[in-house]
Order: C-alpha cells, then sequence, then structure tokens
C-alpha cells in the first residue's frame, strides 16, 4: 500500500471520527471529540497494519475479531450503574460503532464508512431530540 493511501485512509478516519466526536463534546459525552477520534484512527490503524504485513481473509478477520474485543472491554468501562439507574450505554455503543467505522476505512470502504457516519449522526442527534420530547410529556 502507498503512502497516499495510507495519508488519505488516516484523515478520511480522523474526519469521520471527529464528526460523530464532535457530536457527543456538544451534547457534553464523558467519550467526546478525542476519544471517538482516536478510537476510529485506532481501529484503523490496526487494520492498515494488517494489509502491510499482507494479511488476508481470515488472518485479516482475527485483526477484525481482536479490536472488536478490545472496544468492547473500553465500552464497557464507559457503562455506569447508578441509584438503579444505567448510564452510558449509548455512549459505549458509539465507541463501539466507531471501532466499526474505523475498520470500514482501513479496509478502504469508504462510501459505507461515510453512509454509516451520516446514519450515526442521524440517530444521536435527531433521536436525541425525540426521546427528550418524550421525556418531557
Amino acid at each position: 500500500m502507498d503512502v497516499t493511501t495510507i495519508i488519505i485512509r488516516v484523515a478520511i478516519s480522523i474526519g469521520i471520527g471527529g464528526l460523530v466526536g464532535l457530536e457527543r463534546e456538544l451534547e457534553h459525552k464523558p467519550a467526546g471529540l478525542r476519544t471517538i477520534i482516536l478510537v476510529c484512527l485506532g481501529s484503523t490503524l490496526f487494520m492498515l497494519i494488517g494489509y502491510e504485513l499482507g494479511l488476508i481473509g481470515s488472518e485479516l478477520g482475527r485483526i477484525v475479531a481482536g479490536v472488536v474485543t478490545g472496544i468492547g472491554f473500553l465500552g464497557a468501562g464507559a457503562i455506569i450503574r447508578a441509584r438503579g439507574e444505567v448510564y452510558g450505554l449509548t455512549t459505549a455503543a458509539t465507541i463501539w460503532l466507531a471501532s466499526g467505522l474505523g475498520i470500514a476505512i482501513g479496509a478502504g470502504y469508504y462510501k459505507l464508512a461515510i453512509v454509516a457516519c451520516v446514519s450515526v449522526l442521524i440517530v444521536l442527534r435527531l433521536l436525541g431530540i425525540v426521546e427528550r420530547v418524550i421525556n418531557r410529556k
């Protein structure tokens, strides 16, 4: 893989992770701009390393599985139970999804990552408004 492709994938990863992270930052959530960018970028990095090592098929699948497992632990750390309520599920899901975005970008699936990013922003932003309206009633 040439250096230009690597730079493009890293830049897209930072950009897409930044969009999702900015939305979380604007909502004052614990996993904000930097965290989501780093999760997305880290996942992209692991995929790029796999490609650089010449891995294919199930070998590359093991990298994906390892990233997903590791991110699961990070997301679990974002979930808090207090006063009989559970908090942080959306943050954990966003961390998990940011990792998926990074994997897609690292694999070169830019269109998929862009469509998924737009979908995530719609879910987080628009459905967040819907939830607040429902909770007021």
